[in-house]
């Protein structure tokens, strides 16, 4: 068995057995395909029931269809003198004859036309209603898996399984697949009358039924690996473009437009490539399917003339043999003609299945229980942790931080400071060792508990495309305009808000990108002061900002985390001097810990030589609330 690339999670990829070893059979693309909608299709028993019965009766009335011809044909050859020894209704070729059985066609046709109109159309709403239902619950599973496997997967590519992966299964499903099932089952119906009307030319069909199936068995397994190869350059051509979008300034500002466009190019040529093969091995397919058909109609045409002449079969019963002959085989030259189609949605199919199957490897406990405790400690015991197998980041950390303390985090980079946040908030598990939260293990624990009871703001704040107030109402989803506004004004962003051109109801651009880095950043901390949560995590939050907006950022931090339990990981000598305790990480390892003034007497401190490397506060820069002493702010709690 080939091992899993290392770049991707374990779980992301589907579970394949060699031919050779004796592990179970994999299921087949449209399998796993069928097995992904069938828990959406419980909920449709009503509409399906009325599909199908319209499909029944289109299939009934595609059975009658030809029955008032062959009685026109016959009556028309024995008017003419023809004897015709195979007994059946005598009808005579009168004018009354004539128009019975011409209106029997005209009412078979507007039968046909309402029952075929009823079928597509509940069928085309049971395929759009179980598409929105099957995306929105993989968007619901991807929003459960961890950051593990979000760091690893590409976004484009989980976009284009989401939507255009969805969108072709139920377009395939609309427009192929439930259509071919009626036709199928009026193949079947059709071959049962010719075995009643004449076994000898019933045979014929038979023949050219298998002689198809052997023809699509060779052809599907190659198409349907085309179309997953042409899937899979998609998607690559989709990441492509979303990095290159998403990092627009940098590729202007190095000038790799022309590089990354020949790169995008030979991507898409590659695509295009594997989409000819699969278009070309379905042509192939459809025309033998048409010379198949043709020599199929050719011998019934003979071998009936051959019967009418021997009064086996009467003419009216060739023509029968001959429509349904084109009714009958037609499920074959569709299958055809949507073989490549059937191969794209069920490489979509498997592309959503194995999304769908991806596991997070943060499982929660069956009898998991809600952190209940309103103002929790944290406590690391013995901490093992990494970002992935055999990665390990943090090396036995043990550490207890009470409730209500500013803990400021330092250390160089890539020292574990984030990861120690992050387990905070669970989005990793220790490899060893726990993690408690109001003296629970986080384990045993409800995810969304443990994180209704954090707020964090980062270097880059994650703001929405709506409405600034929408935005900040994703802190609390319950809170009232008033709380809303409130909070802003704690974190000094109503001002600026109302400036806006439309204030609280301006709608912001992709990523927030028409504001300042200060003011997107002030937002987030009045979300987060909206949250009310307990404990707050500020990773590097004043990062990258100007003098002035660094001062405004620190008074409104002041504000969030007041009366709160904090964990400051920053660069920021001023951050971290306004912290109660400081714990400095190197190597994963707590190397040293204590309060900011005990740690600045100490010259042989890490943080003591770190704040006299740090440079001096620059001209214009304001102390924060807490140097200046002044008035107080009021928090919500």
């Amino acid at each position: 068995m080939s091992a899993t690339p290392r770049h991707l999670p374990p779980r992301w990829l589907p579970v394949r057995h060699s031919r050779r070893g004796r592990g179970p059979k994999p299921e087949s693309g449209l399998r796993r395909t069928l097995r992904c909608v069938r828990p959406h299709l419980r909920g449709h028993r009503l509409l399906m029931a009325g599909g199908f019965v319209a499909l029944a009766a289109d299939v009934l009335l595609r059975l009658l269809e030809p029955w008032p011809v062959k009685l026109v044909i016959d009556a028309v050859s024995r008017s003419l003198g023809a004897t015709l020894r195979k007994p059946g209704p005598h009808l005579d070729a009168s004018l009354e004859t004539l128009l019975l059985c011409g209106g029997a066609i005209v009412v078979i046709s507007i039968a046909r036309a309402v029952a075929n109109y009823w079928s597509a159309i509940s069928f085309a709403l049971i395929g759009s209603r179980v598409a929105a239902d099957l995306r929105a619950r993989t968007f619901r599973h991807v929003q459960s898996l961890s950051m593990r496997h979000h760091t690893r997967a590409s976004s484009g590519d989980t976009v284009q399984r989401l939507v255009s992966d969805v969108s072709r299964l139920q377009e395939v499903a609309v427009t192929a697949g439930l259509p071919m099932l009626g036709n199928m089952v009026t193949l079947v119906a059709m071959i049962i009358i010719m075995l009643w009307l004449d076994p000898l030319l019933a045979l014929v069909v038979f023949v050219a039924t298998g002689i198809f199936a052997l023809l699509s068995r060779r052809s599907s397994g190659p198409i349907t690996a085309a179309a997953g190869k042409s899937r899979k350059g998609e998607s690559a051509l989709a990441t492509t473009a979303g990095q290159t979008l998403g990092a627009m300034r940098e590729v202007q500002a190095y000038g790799l437009e022309d590089t990354i466009s020949s790169s995008f190019r030979n991507s898409n040529n590659a695509a295009l490539g594997t989409g000819v093969v699969a278009l070309r091995l379905a042509a192939s397919l459809e025309r033998r399917t048409d010379v198949l058909i043709g020599v199929a109609t050719a011998v019934v045409l003979a071998g009936g003339g051959w019967r009418v002449l021997d009064h086996s079969i009467t003419p009216g019963d060739l023509v029968v043999f001959l429509m349904y002959l084109k009714t009958g085989l037609k499920p074959l030259k569709d299958l055809a003609k949507q073989t490549s189609r059937i191969a794209r949605a069920t490489a979509s199919g498997e592309r959503v299945a194995d999304l769908l199957e991806a596991q997070t490897d943060l499982p929660e406990a069956p009898d998991a229980r809600p952190l209940l405790s309103r103002n929790p400690d944290i406590a690391f015991e013995n901490v093992f942790a990494g970002h992935g197998e055999g990665t390990t980041v943090l090396h036995g950390i043990n550490l207890r931080i009470p409730a209500g303390e500013h803990l400021a985090i330092l250390g160089p980079s890539g020292a574990g400071k984030s990861t120690l946040a992050s387990l905070v908030l669970r989005m990793i598990d220790p490899a060893s060792g726990a993690v408690r939260v109001g003296g629970e293990d986080l384990k045993e624990l409800q995810i969304a508990s443990v994180r209704s009871h954090v707020s964090i703001l980062l270097q880059d704040s994650v703001l929405f495309g709506t409405t600034v107030r929408e935005n900040l109402r994703f802190g609390r989803l319950d809170a009232s305009d008033d709380d809303i506004e409130h909070a802003a004004s704690l974190a000094q962003a109503d001002g600026f808000i109302r400036a806006l051109p439309n204030g609280y109801d301006t709608v912001l651009g992709e990523a927030a990108k028409d504001l300042s880095g200060g003011q997107r950043q002030r937002l987030a901390i009045a979300r987060a002061i909206l949250r009310q949560a307990p404990i707050v995590i500020l990773d590097e939050a004043t990062a990258g900002l100007d003098p002035a907006s660094r001062a405004s950022i620190l008074d409104a931090m002041e504000v969030l985390t007041r009366g709160r339990t904090s964990i400051t990981i920053t660069h920021d000598a001023f951050a971290a001097r306004l912290c109660d305790r400081i714990i400095w990480l190197e190597d994963g390892r707590i190397i040293e810990e204590g309060r900011p003034p005990e740690l600045l007497q100490d010259p042989g401190s890490r943080f003591s030589k770190w704040m006299g490397e740090a440079p001096a506060p620059r001209t214009g820069e304001e102390p924060t609330v807490q140097e200046r002493g002044g008035q107080e702010l009021e928090v919500p709690t």
